[in-house]
């Protein structure tokens, strides 16, 4: 009883370990976007092509009594008259107040007098304060508001991010830039309690997050409880919604579209919170990495209970549970028949062959994975492995036939290019959604030679002295899979094995993960066979081989695999001589 939640504990620890190396690959990569555009030393000594007259008092006066932040700044033109940079000329106590809570000391060196605030500030040009600026001088009337969102790298520490609602007005011969958040807090928070909605802005560069009033009542946290990070609402949720949140998370941070997820949340008593998470990427309008993660959480709970949760998780628990003891049932049976063990016999035919299946992860054990391995009159080997489409006793129905019909087809002694040939009519006379992958081979041990076809398939991998490669492809590239064309032809590869060789067949279950790229996927492959046979003693005899191919697919396995997994190990071995008679 305790092994399930051990399993679930280490499940969720891997999730965790999964979202914090997203954000913190995130944050690396808005670190070396922000020091890319960092000022350079001497751009803040650049001498200015003019002074600033002395601003007067009035302007000073009127400045200082404004109820937000405010700076007063002068244009600087290029010679067609348009809005270069500007000179920042004063600020109010509210613009210093801002500074102080908001930019880091050590990002912005002290100065005195007039600066060229797009020298200093290099990112500030990515944002829509210059055309702002522009449009008040040229037009001589107020801009804004407008969200002006930049970094402000720092030396060492992560840069830090500044949002705000921006105005412009011309102020005489000078501009007038005014900023703030302009939140109406008692209508926000309102407004929230009631309809149980919230919304955040979290920083990736420095981890800092800007919530709503209604953030924390909400998420259901504690009045003096701070406003969680990503990281910290990954803890926060329920151990099975975090692979929901890794995928809004990437799709989000990496692929930079609008994701959303309902996230189960521990709730009072029994019950569970259920929230909606709405999520969109801020990134500069400029282009680079997406440098903030903004969304719109609502509580649904309550809105899931009126539709009659308990009655039909009740409904579809008996439902569930019918379909899955009637897959059990038939994956016992069908398990052995489909999917035998080998147990040495195949040695005479000079090869040796071991088999590990994992399924998917409903268990059910009737995924459309098939194999075979058996011998043929003239001492030759029928080998295949391939994938039906789907799952379920449709996939098992599909598989089932073509792995019998291969097995009597193979007695024609036909080469593997015209079974193959044949088998794809078999998959095309079962209806146009029967389709299969597959890798057919017969194995000649007179000439130690494996000639394969390739139906769509992930080609096979060759370990030789210590190296993992995958078979080069037939000629033409991979064939088409079985069932979606009659009458195609398919070619077939030769290859010579060496006495210490490992070929690997396998189904793509076995490879291919979430959100990865399948060049990738295949990598591993390679690495981890590699990594096998460098990691414990080499593969004697067929319990050895046994014992390899289960350690390789458990390197391979994970809590991501959504597929079954088959791995099929071969390896040439020598062909027993009959024992001579006496005279």
């Amino acid at each position: 009883m305790e092994q399930v939640p051990r399993e679930r504990d280490a499940r969720t620890r891997l999730d965790l370990q999964a979202i914090g190396a997203l954000l913190s690959a995130q944050r690396q990569r808005i670190g070396v976007y922000a020091h890319a555009h960092r000022p350079h030393p001497h751009d803040a000594e650049r001498p200015l092509e003019r002074r600033p007259d002395a601003i007067p008092d009035a302007v000073v006066e009127l400045l200082e009594a404004m109820p937000m932040a405010a700076m007063l700044v002068t244009p600087v033109l290029d010679e067609r008259g348009e809005v270069e940079d500007i000179l920042y000329l004063a600020q109010n106590k509210h613009a210093r107040a801002y500074a102080t809570t908001h930019v880091p000391p050590d990002a912005v060196p002290r100065w005195t007098g007039a600066v060229r605030l797009f020298e200093r500030f290099p990112l500030l040009k990515h944002t829509r304060l210059p055309r702002m600026l522009a449009a008040a001088h040229r037009e001589r009337s107020p801009q804004g508001p407008e969200a002006v969102e930049w970094f402000i790298p720092r030396p060492s520490d992560p840069p830090a991010r500044l949002s705000n609602e921006v105005h412009v007005a011309p102020c005489g011969e000078h501009l007038l830039v005014s900023w703030g958040p302009g939140h109406r807090l008692r209508m926000a928070m309102g407004a929230q309690k009631l309809v149980k909605t919230c919304w955040a802005e979290w920083n990736l560069a420095d981890d800092t997050v800007e919530p709503s009033v209604g953030f924390g009542y909400v998420l259901g946290l504690d009045e003096t409880a701070p406003a969680p990070d990503l990281l910290g609402l990954a803890a926060l949720v329920a151990p099975e919604s975090l692979p929901e949140l890794y995928r809004t998370l990437y799709e989000v941070l990496l692929r930079k579209h609008r994701s959303e997820c309902e996230l189960w949340m521990p709730g009072p008593g029994p019950y569970k919170r259920v929230i909606r998470v709405v999520a969109e990427p801020v990134r500069p309008e400029g282009g680079g990495p997406v440098w903030a993660v903004r969304a719109v959480i609502v509580d649904v709970t309550d809105d899931r209970r009126r539709r009659g949760q308990a009655r039909a998780a009740g409904e579809e628990a008996r439902r569930q549970r019918g379909r899955a003891e009637a897959l059990a049932e038939v994956s016992h049976v069908l398990r052995d028949a489909v999917l035998p063990r080998f147990a040495g016999e195949l040695a005479s035919y000079g090869l040796d062959a071991v088999a590990v299946y994992r399924p998917d992860a409903t268990g059910s054990g009737v995924g459309g994975d098939w194999y075979k391995a058996r011998g043929l009159p003239g001492g030759r080997i029928l080998l295949a492995l391939g994938d039906a489409r789907g799952h379920g006793l449709y996939a098992v129905t599909l598989m089932a036939k073509l792995r019998y019909a291969l097995g009597g087809l193979a007695y024609t002694e036909a080469p593997v290019e015209q079974l193959t040939r044949w088998l794809n009519e078999v998959a095309c006379d079962d209806g146009t959604e029967s389709t299969a992958t597959a890798v057919i081979a017969r194995y000649h041990p007179e000439r130690s030679l494996l000639r394969w076809t390739c139906a769509g398939h992930p080609r096979p991998v060759l370990l030789r002295d210590g190296r993992a490669t995958q078979l080069p492809a037939p000629e033409g590239g991979p064939g088409v899979t079985l069932g979606v064309m009659p009458g195609i032809s398919y070619t077939a590869v030769e290859t010579f094995l060496d006495d210490t060789d490992i070929v690997l067949l396998y189904s793509d279950g076995l490879i291919e993960r979430r959100d990865t790229d399948p060049d990738e996927d295949t990598t591993r492959l390679l690495n981890e066979a590699e990594n096998c046979l460098r990691g414990a003693r080499p593969p004697r005899g067929h319990d050895g081989l046994q014992e390899y191919a289960e350690r390789l697919l458990d390197r391979l396995d994970g809590p991501h695999r959504a597929d079954d997994a088959t791995l099929l190990a071969l390896r040439r071995v020598p062909v027993p001589k009959e024992p001579t008679g006496s005279p």
